[in-house]
């Protein structure tokens, strides 16, 4: 059964559906479930009946197979491992039926992303002291992840030939390993060619092809981004918790407020579908709808 969930987690990656992060818990929830396969001593995915698939979701929803109770969203992400699993089964295993057809999903609210607003934006940009080689690093890290909206991914994999300083873009390769193009502003590149003549030159290693390095002249790390946006808050005084996606989300929402059509911020971030790119308006408009509650005359009437 575990060879059998390994094939499909394979298939999942060779047909690129999903993240990483999507596959090893799709992983996690069918491994559960083949433990409770298991424990009734059943040996085969065809053998499994809607009455025990029904037994099994009864006991996934009231925790007591996890860790304690689990929210709808983790209850719609096993249900849809399972399903997936059970297609795949289908296809490649000869099982001929679904055991977890039966079952509904539930409709889960997408949670809005948390954003910064400009001024804190600036706050965050003016707290570094550029005359610090460290700190103009760390100032130029977090400009170019808010200037161009890049994943924390995408920003400590970023080689220096992917920078075109002349025509003011950068090639950005983004998941699925599809290229986007992010163009970005004069005054970024002027912190860029510092950075690069300041620390850069001066630390990097033979051999070592990323813009961002650590001071060891090595590829710098997802993780020592996040603890440096940790100290960054708070220096800032931001009460808050300071995560790279938040630049990422910030910049769509800026591009969005000043006017910015949902095509064009579609294609800035590099999704692949343009409703990804719609939970951005409903931050906007509830942006907007805040600021007339509190501003509009009219509105305590």
């Amino acid at each position: 059964m575990y060879k059998t969930l390994d094939d499909f987690i394979k298939y999942l990656s060779a047909k690129r559906t999903g993240s990483n992060k999507t596959a090893d818990a799709y992983y996690r929830d069918i491994a559960r479930f083949i433990e409770f396969l298991e424990e009734r001593n059943i040996k085969s995915f065809n053998d499994v009946s809607k009455e025990e698939s029904l037994d099994y979701i009864s006991l996934l929803r009231s925790g007591k197979i996890t860790r304690g109770k689990i929210s709808n969203s983790s209850y719609s992400r096993n249900l849809s491992a399972l399903r997936s699993f059970y297609k795949y089964l289908e296809i490649f295993n000869k099982v001929d039926h679904n055991p977890f057809s039966q079952f509904k999903k539930i409709h889960v609210e997408k949670k809005l992303p948390d954003v910064l607003t400009f001024e804190q934006i600036e706050r965050i940009l003016y707290s570094f002291d550029l005359d610090n080689p460290i700190e103009l690093r760390d100032r130029t890290i977090i400009e170019m992840m808010y200037a161009c909206g890049l994943r924390i991914s995408e920003l400590c994999d970023l080689k220096i030939d992917q920078i075109d300083r002349k025509e003011l873009i950068i090639r950005v390769i983004g998941k699925g390993n599809k290229e986007r193009i992010a163009p970005y502003y004069d005054g970024l590149d002027e912190l860029i060619e510092r950075y690069v003549n300041e620390f850069r030159t001066i630390y990097v290693k033979d051999g070592v092809e990323n813009l961002f390095i650590s001071k060891r002249g090595t590829r710098i790390s997802p993780r020592m981004i996040q603890i440096m946006l940790e100290n960054t808050r708070v220096k800032c005084g931001l009460n808050m918790n300071l995560h790279p996606h938040m630049l990422r989300h910030s910049f769509a929402t800026h591009l969005l407020d000043n006017g910015t059509d949902l095509r064009t911020v579609q294609e800035l971030l590099g999704h692949e579908n343009l409703s990804t790119t719609q939970i951005y308006t409903h931050l906007t408009f509830d942006r907007l709808k805040k600021t007339v509650d509190i501003s509009h005359p009219h509105s305590k009437k």
